[in-house]
């Protein structure tokens, strides 16, 4: 029953948000307080929210701070230079900038945490995207997916895991991958070669002056004609269309995120009063001595990112107003994404105290035919998919991969097969509901959590299939 009851909960916040119905923080909090009271157990669920608010509180923090952190390096110009030679590099070609959003993202992935990633990536791009139109669910869907590829190092989180459930050497476990893992990116940087081929369809190519001459051309005719609304529609049609004769409304209806109105390149204005270029070195140092002491794990992460952001308002911005200020122009991103994260401690809570996750891994494990036990690096290969979107990386690898992993010795497939195979589901777990950084991506390029899960669950469950296919194909799984 409580396996059934486990499925049905997820699949109803699934499909209610994906058809947005509710918002993803009410269906969060509602649908498995709902639950709980079905399961019997409505007495709990105090305790159970408390619990689950306990073990991602350190999560939230890590998010609040990191979020002022990056937004105050974002202000002060940092990042500037990685914008510059981006939009040099992609030209307004649709496809050079979904290519570009893909390598940026595998780049960042590098420091090994996701919710940095997608801010520099967003902050990076989201102008870009906006400026000349593009659907927003493309960068984010490329983003996840790359990332998802990477968070598979050794510091970003599954493989430790793994390793530590196993009681094997992290290195033993991601070393074999990496040949498996770089045809992942492969897949990744191709997919994103095909969809930005389809943007440039949808939207031709024009240099960044002939979009900025266009949309002047059609603000000073919208002023002669008195500010029309219906002009105003037809012009910018006009403006947003290119070789291909495409206009934004051939766009797919999951990725209207991309068409809302243009905010222009506000992260690039050269002139925005909070720039310090003479500090640029010191605020490149901090945050080069941050992502070390993260990779070395010198200081807890939600630590570092609170010493970090304190030291950056603290040097940046000296006079108390100004400090003020910039917590404030951050402050929406903050509560919306720490929001999601204790609202996601509810659903999370929920699943484990009622012991759902317990019943449901269970059942999928017994639900493995006999005949498949020599298969089992296959097997747990292709459960990693379903089962790390579904449930947290803690609830798979220490909870099912155990399990797993001795079935597969009783059948005399190793240890070590068993837990490289565990990580090939990440690229599809970078986009779970139950991903705290997922909603740092969405917030920040302002895309719905539906349309976002709509667009990107198919190419990440197809990536992830890359790198289990390459793993089988290499003998490393």
């Amino acid at each position: 029953m409580l396996t059934i009851l486990g499925f049905v909960m997820i699949a109803t916040f699934l499909v209610l948000i994906m058809m947005k119905k509710m918002s993803p923080i009410a269906a969060l909090v509602l649908i498995p307080a709902l639950f709980c009271v079905f399961v019997g157990k409505g007495a709990h669920l105090g305790d159970y929210v408390l619990e689950g608010v306990g073990n991602l509180a350190p999560t939230a923090a890590m998010l609040m701070f990191a979020i002022v952190y990056f937004g105050v390096m974002i202000d002060v110009g940092l990042f500037d230079p990685i914008v510059r030679g981006i939009l040099r590099f992609c030209k307004a070609d649709p496809v050079r900038i979904v290519v570009g959003t893909a390598v940026l993202a595998a780049i960042v992935s590098l420091d090994g945490d996701g919710s940095t990633t997608f801010m520099i990536t967003v902050s990076a791009m989201y102008p870009l995207y906006k400026r000349l139109k593009m659907s927003l669910v493309v960068m984010t869907g490329v983003a996840a997916t790359a990332n998802g590829v990477m968070n598979t190092l050794p510091w970003g989180g599954p493989t430790a895991r793994a390793a530590t459930a196993l009681k094997v050497d992290a290195a033993d476990i991601f070393v074999p991958m990496i040949p498996a893992l770089a045809m992942g990116l492969v897949a990744v940087f191709i997919l994103s070669y095909a969809l930005g081929l389809r943007e440039r369809k949808r939207l031709g190519i024009l240099s960044l002056d002939e979009v900025l001459e266009k949309e002047q051309e059609t603000e000073t005719v919208l002023v002669g004609s008195g500010g029309d609304g219906e002009s105003r529609t037809s012009l910018t049609k006009k403006t947003t269309g290119g070789a291909g004769g495409g206009t934004d409304a051939d766009a797919p209806e999951s990725e209207g995120a991309g068409e809302a109105d243009d905010d222009g390149f506000q992260g690039l204005d050269p002139h925005r009063p909070t720039l310090r270029p003479k500090l640029y070195w010191f605020n490149a140092a901090l945050t080069v001595l941050l992502l070390t002491a993260m990779i070395m794990e010198w200081l807890p992460i939600p630590v570092l990112f609170l010493l970090g952001a304190a030291l950056a308002l603290t040097v940046n911005f000296p006079h108390m107003p100004d400090q003020k200020a910039r917590i404030g122009a951050h402050a929406e991103n903050v509560l919306n994404v720490t929001g999601m994260v204790f609202a996601a401690a509810v659903f999370t809570g929920v699943l484990q105290g009622t012991g759902m996750v317990d019943h449901m891994a269970d059942w999928l494990v017994d639900a493995i035919p006999e005949g498949m036990g020599p298969q089992m690096g296959l097997v747990t290969g292709l459960l990693s998919i379903p089962l790390t979107y579904f449930m947290s990386n803690d609830g798979f690898y220490f909870g099912v991969l155990p399990v797993l992993a001795e079935a597969g010795q009783a059948h005399g497939v190793g240890t070590l097969e068993i837990a490289r195979a565990s990580i090939a589901g990440q690229a599809l777990h970078m986009s779970s509901p139950l991903v705290p950084a997922v909603y740092v991506l969405v917030g920040m390029a302002k895309v719905e959590f539906g349309d976002h899960t709509r667009f990107t669950v198919k190419w990440a469950v197809l990536t992830s299939l890359v790198v289990l296919g390459a793993g089988i194909l290499f003998g490393i799984i």
